[in-house]
């Protein structure tokens, strides 16, 4: 099965095993799931569609090859697909609008599965990541944007507008107005999640309360960790923003278990400090009982989005008949 991360800079294509067999379907000798089989990163044509479609159907012509056979194909963007197949709110401009997955299925013969990037995260680690086993998974990414997916039963849930997990883009909750600014968001409102969560959010926020230079959060977290207190009061203000942010998901989704993925989800003290914080926030009827909701970061890491485009790949195969 054939999983591909388009990234506005960097593609990448990996070759997963199947159950009881190959990588699709095809010969290949039995495979564990999720094995990685074969693996190729190239450059993504900038701004040009034609290219960009052109290099995806050669990776998938290379996965084919190393497959010896046929593979299911999944592809994982940061955009999101319409109603009517086309592509919206890409970071690579020249994907909007274009019926990116049926242009493909054209060019390559076969079904292929579009994804948003978040979602690809959430299916990959409730597969075989740190969500599986988990009922309802929600898988955030806190990188250059915030953004998330959501898997039920194993299932990418995306709604009749594509925007499930959209929770970057909701207002900061429980906004303290002397603490949290009203920043503008690129959405076109103002105190979004993801202006004060993200890796620019958290340095922007260092550099406004009086830090010199332009820290990134992996660095703000290594100078706390040696005793810096401005960067350690820059990590609980953001820490708070989290905890509040994931508090409104657990009040309204419940899940079993929040995952994170992206650039922050690296930084250690979250997994402790925000669990102690979203507490207070969580409906509790007056009955006070722990919140059961673990918060843990993604098995796989940066490589989280390929494997779950694979897995999507995967299940349109079955749902198709093709494997």
């Amino acid at each position: 099965m054939l999983g591909i991360d388009l990234g506005g800079t960097k593609t990448e294509a990996v070759l997963l095993g199947a159950e009881g067999g190959g990588s699709g379907g095809s010969a290949g000798g039995e495979r564990a799931a999720g094995e990685v089989l074969w693996r190729e990163r190239v450059a993504t044509p900038a701004g040009d569609y034609a290219a960009t479609l052109a290099m995806l159907a050669g990776l998938v012509q290379h996965a084919r090859k190393a497959a010896g056979g046929a593979v299911s194909i999944g592809i994982g963007t940061p955009g999101t697909v319409t109603a009517d197949g086309r592509m919206k709110n890409c970071n690579s401009q020249c994907l909007n609008g274009r019926t990116l997955r049926s242009d493909l299925e054209a060019a390559v013969g076969q079904p292929v599965a579009v994804a948003n990037d978040a979602n690809c995260l959430a299916l990959s680690e409730a597969t075989d990541g740190a969500g599986a086993g988990h009922g309802v998974v929600f898988a955030a990414i806190l990188g250059t944007g915030v953004g998330a997916g959501i898997a039920v039963h194993g299932r990418v849930l995306t709604g009749p507008n594509g925007v499930a997990g959209e929770w970057g883009h909701n207002p900061l909750p429980w906004r303290d107005a002397a603490l949290d600014p009203l920043w503008s968001c690129y959405c076109g409102h103002a105190g979004c999640i993801e202006t004060l969560v993200s890796g620019p959010g958290l340095a922007r926020d260092h550099r406004e309360h009086g830090a010199a230079g332009h820290l990134s959060g992996e660095q703000i977290a290594a100078a706390a960790a040696c005793g810096d207190a401005a960067c350690a009061a820059t990590l609980e203000r953001h820490a708070s923003r989290l905890a509040r942010s994931l508090a409104a998901v657990i009040n309204l989704l419940d899940p079993d278990i929040v995952v994170l993925g992206g650039g922050l989800s690296r930084m250690a003290h979250l997994y402790e400090r925000v669990p102690q914080l979203w507490h207070p926030w969580v409906v509790s009827g007056g009955v006070r009982e722990p919140v059961r909701t673990r918060l843990a970061a993604s098995v796989h890491g940066d490589a989280s989005g390929v494997r779950g485009a694979a897995w999507l790949g995967r299940d349109l195969a079955r749902r198709s008949g093709l494997a």
